[in-house]
């Protein structure tokens, strides 16, 4: 499982390397809200105006989640802001998007919800080296109240750490 920090210097590191790979969305509080325990990359069908829009950084999913229903994998209640130059063929801005997995992650993500009722979070939305849109979607449980102050604390004494050794040198 990686932190917080974990997955933002892997994006860093993948900007720098990619001139194409560009974050849309990010979903920051999951990792505070959820013990992430596992991460699945996802495409996403998405409408041409949807792209339109995602490419002028107009999205939102840190109130969204996924859900198994029916055999197929859906991302509800993400926000994709309507592209201005669109109008005729406009989108919806918080329709039911489907997600794209294999049927050997499909399966796996369904024992995971059902069976040991974790939640499928959306982590970070992101175009990706070939300039297709993916999400990438954290199995996650959620964190008690006590579980939230001492990731807190953890990273209070981190920074308090880094502080007294930064003044230390």
């Amino acid at each position: 499982m990686a932190g917080a920090s974990g997955l933002n210097q892997r994006v860093m590191a993948k900007q720098k390397t990619d001139p194409n790979y560009k974050v849309i969305a990010e979903n920051r509080r999951a990792r505070f809200d959820y013990a992430i325990e596992d991460d699945i990359e996802c495409g996403i069908m998405l409408e041409g105006s949807e792209v339109k829009s995602l490419r002028a950084g107009g999205s939102n999913i840190a109130e969204s989640y996924a859900s198994v229903e029916n055999g197929e994998l859906w991302l509800v209640n993400s926000y994709v802001a309507p592209y201005e130059q669109a109008k005729v063929f406009r989108h919806e801005e918080r329709r039911r998007r489907k997600l794209l997995v294999s049927r050997k992650e499909l399966s796996n993500l369904w024992n995971a919800t059902q069976r040991k009722g974790m939640t499928l979070v959306p982590l970070v939305m992101y175009f990706n080296h070939k300039g297709l849109v993916k999400i990438k979607i954290g199995i996650a449980k959620g964190k008690k109240t006590h579980d939230k102050r001492e990731t807190q604390a953890k990273r209070d004494w981190s920074r308090q750490k880094q502080r007294l050794l930064k003044d230390n040198s």
